[in-house]
Parts: C-alpha cells; sequence; structure tokens
C-alpha cells in the first residue's frame, strides 16, 4: 500500500511511501487487540484507594453500654462497622492492577491496530516539520490543513519536540507523541493517524523485529 507523502499546507510533495504489509496490512487479531487495551488502562490506574478497617479506627473499646437490660444488642466497641464512624467492612486496600503481557502479543496488537487504520484510509503522512516557537494557532493551521482538525486525531513525531508538543496541549481532540510512545489504545481511540515521514520508518522498524 502507498500513501502520498504531503507538506504541513496539505499539499502534495511529490512523494510517496510504502506502507509494510507485515505492519499494515494484516487481519486485525482481536483477541490481541483486547489484551493489549486492558493492559493499557490497567496501567493508569494508581492502586491508592484504601479506607480504614476496624483495627486501624482510633476510637474507644470501652464497653458503652450494659450487656443486658437494654433490649438492644451487644457492643463492646465503637469500632464496630455496625456504628457510624466506625470501621469499613471488606474496605479497598492499595493493589497493583498492572498487567504482564508477553512482547510478541504486545507488538501484534500494535500491527493489528495500524492494520485495521490502514483499511480504513484513516493514516495521512507528512513531511518532518517543527514549529519555531509553542503556538497553538500555527498546529491548529496544520490540522485544518491536512482536514483532519475537526477529528480525533493522533500526531505521530519522530523524536520528542516541546514546541510542537505545547502547541497541541490545548487541543481537547489532539494528541502528539513520539513513534517509542506508540501504543495500541491510543491508535484505536484515534479517527485518524497523522504520522510524520521519519517516525513512519521507526515504527516499521520497532514492529518487524
Amino acid at each position: 500500500m502507498e500513501l502520498s507523502v504531503l507538506t504541513i499546507e496539505g499539499k502534495d510533495t511529490g512523494r510517496k511511501v510504502t506502507l509494510d504489509e507485515s505492519v499494515f496490512g494484516i487481519q486485525p487479531n482481536t483477541q490481541s487487540l483486547y489484551l493489549d487495551v486492558k493492559r493499557f488502562l490497567a496501567h493508569q490506574r494508581q492502586g491508592t484507594h484504601k479506607t480504614k478497617e476496624r483495627a486501624e479506627i482510633a476510637r474507644t473499646t470501652k464497653k458503652h453500654h450494659r450487656q443486658k437490660g437494654t433490649g438492644g444488642a451487644r457492643h463492646g466497641s465503637l469500632k464496630s462497622p455496625l456504628h457510624r464512624g466506625g470501621g469499613t467492612v471488606f474496605g479497598p486496600r492499595p493493589h497493583d492492577y498492572n498487567v504482564r503481557l508477553n512482547i510478541k502479543t504486545i507488538r501484534l496488537a500494535r500491527r493489528s491496530a495500524l492494520s485495521a487504520k490502514a483499511a480504513e484510509n484513516c493514516i495521512t503522512v507528512i513531511e518532518d516539520f517543527t514549529l519555531s516557537k509553542p503556538k497553538t494557532k500555527d498546529f491548529l493551521n496544520i490540522l485544518k490543513n491536512l482536514q483532519v482538525a475537526e477529528k480525533k486525531s493522533l500526531v505521530i513525531i519522530s523524536d520528542k519536540d516541546n514546541n510542537v508538543y505545547l502547541s497541541s496541549r490545548n487541543l481537547e481532540r489532539t494528541s502528539v507523541i513520539t513513534a517509542s510512545e506508540l501504543n495500541t489504545y491510543q491508535i484505536l481511540n484515534a479517527n485518524v493517524l497523522v504520522v510524520a515521514e521519519s517516525a513512519l520508518g521507526k515504527i516499521q522498524d520497532t514492529l518487524t523485529k
């Protein structure tokens, strides 16, 4: 599959790039997609949730009314979960949600996601670019030239560029990542992928190992 390389003005440069069929032309594997998205979302969880249980509550253990004769239940501590301010029963505890996945499965998932986007013609390749200073208006003009400003887009650049990143930070429907940060969830979550020419080569090199 061949795609034309566009300028940041949205014009054809006359150059074409060939997408590697082993990365952009496979039959998507839905099971690997599910596992890798699950892994990504699990890693976003801090796992620091915690409530105090009975043994951790600082309340008196003095028997606050006599054992019998009151017509009520027998109580020997205000730490009981039955009282307001008492400990929580089976409350959440700190927990590690990380999911381990084989690197071959992760790469298969990313190839599957990229192949799905390629099949839908949702990939745009642009020449490498940078911005002289962080300015959202300039970055938005690039998206408008590429006719993706109204879509949820994922811009993939070759290396970290603070000016490009800072220029896109205020745009709700656009994310900028480097080729090394590419992940299955963000590929599937975007309506269109805008890939820098040099980043495309890095992606293919990584996923064909």
